[in-house]
């Protein structure tokens, strides 16, 4: 019977082989097919690609984007979050030791996503802003597309109820969103990297409830 089942999964692993060989052959023929015109007209629009993508790399830049930064006023709020397709504004409280938290993981996504505006406000200079979104829970990631809220990230719930939650996880979590580009899989988070039994909710959007600021960090 044992050796019944290593002959099937031999032959399968042998066909597979020889699709994967056929296919490569065929890319290689193709290739082998192409003249001198078709692969400078190739490289051209290679070329092309590649200028237009640092063209809007460098622009992404000046609008500030790939770095993480503070703003001082709702104003500046709504000017940022205007000049950019995507954005992540994080509200906080100094004295809300998760918010730190927050700061160090979102530094590091904001240089790794240039595509996505990442900036931080006070929550406490923000009184008419944080009204009008509801933020009620500190901290809050406000993410918003062409300059409209889609989503939220209320505390550290999507993330696995945890401090040491992971870059990667918020980032997946962003990608759920549609405010940054990611490439993982959007249908379940990274948890192998995250400790055993961590519990994960799922990804909807919320209605917070409240009044003042609650604090979602235990230290404070």
């Amino acid at each position: 019977m044992a050796n019944q089942s290593m002959e099937i999964i031999t032959k399968v692993l042998e066909q597979s082989a020889k699709l994967v060989e056929e296919q490569v052959d065929a890319q290689l023929a193709k290739l082998n097919e192409m003249d001198e015109d078709d692969l400078e007209r190739l490289k051209e629009r290679r070329l092309e690609a590649l200028k237009k993508a640092q063209k809007q790399k460098q622009e992404w830049l000046s609008k500030g984007h790939g770095e993480y930064r503070e703003i001082s006023s709702e104003k500046d709020f709504f000017s940022e979050v205007k000049d950019s397709k995507n954005a992540v504004c994080h509200f906080y409280r100094n004295s809300t030791f998760r918010c730190k938290i927050l700061d160090k993981h979102l530094a590091i996504l904001a240089k790794k996503h240039v595509e996505t505006k990442f900036i931080k406000l006070n929550a406490e200079k923000a009184p008419f802003l944080t009204e009008r979104l509801r933020i009620k829970v500190i901290p809050t990631l406000a993410l918003l597309i062409d300059g409209k809220t889609k989503d939220y990230v209320v505390g550290f719930t999507d993330l696995g109820n945890t401090d040491e939650f992971t870059t990667e996880m918020l980032e997946w979590r962003l990608g759920c969103a549609d405010v940054i580009n990611y490439s993982g899989n959007l249908r379940e988070p990274p948890t192998a990297t995250q400790r055993s039994g961590t519990k994960f909710t799922k990804v909807e959007k919320k209605t917070i409830r409240g009044r003042g600021y609650d604090s979602d960090s235990e230290d404070d």
